[in-house]
């Protein structure tokens, strides 16, 4: 019996694999709940809010995304987050309104938003499934959105086992 060689039909097979992990924010995401500078969790007396956020030591977000939001059912007003920006951003990378996952998509996004996926004109793309981040379902989405246009197929999984997302139909020539 000959002894044929192994062949890697995978690393042949021309598949391009994304890997949405790739884009997790390098940074940590950290909350800030407006709750805990409430009368009682639930009322804004604004003397004693303003005075809280002023001795608020600001600087341990130095470098990072933080997610403000209110944790209650307490009424608050808009001017009440503004604020926060006020002292936030000289040390935050960004801050955005919503709890960490809500800032995790909205991270997504914005990395996602400049993906190019022109590169992958008539390429078999792979998104890749497991990953060991909490990648949200929605930059699957937007990604897939992203990369219909351009590519001729798009699968989901590891490219040993993948399941079929989209294909582009043949276009058969025209016979005269």
């Amino acid at each position: 019996m000959e002894d044929k060689p192994l062949v890697n039909r995978v690393a042949n097979s021309g598949l391009i694999t994304i890997n949405l992990e790739d884009f997790f924010p390098e940074h940590p995401i950290v909350s800030f709940d407006i709750k805990d500078y409430l009368f009682k969790e639930l009322i804004l007396k604004e003397k004693e809010y303003r005075e809280a956020l002023k001795s608020h030591d600001w600087s341990q977000y130095e470098g990072q995304y933080l997610a403000v939001f209110c944790s209650t059912d307490a009424i608050v007003p808009t001017w009440a987050y503004m604020l926060i920006v006020g002292y936030a951003q000289p040390f935050c990378i960004d801050i955005f309104f919503g709890n960490k996952a809500d800032v995790l998509e909205k991270v997504y996004q914005d990395k996602l938003s400049s993906f190019e996926p022109e590169a992958f004109e008539g390429k078999r793309v792979v998104i890749k499934g497991c990953s060991e981040k909490s990648v949200p379902a929605s930059a699957y989405l937007d990604l897939t959105k992203k990369l219909r246009p351009y590519a001729q197929s798009i699968m989901y999984g590891e490219p040993c086992s993948t399941v079929p997302i989209f294909k582009r139909p043949r276009v058969l020539p025209q016979v005269k």
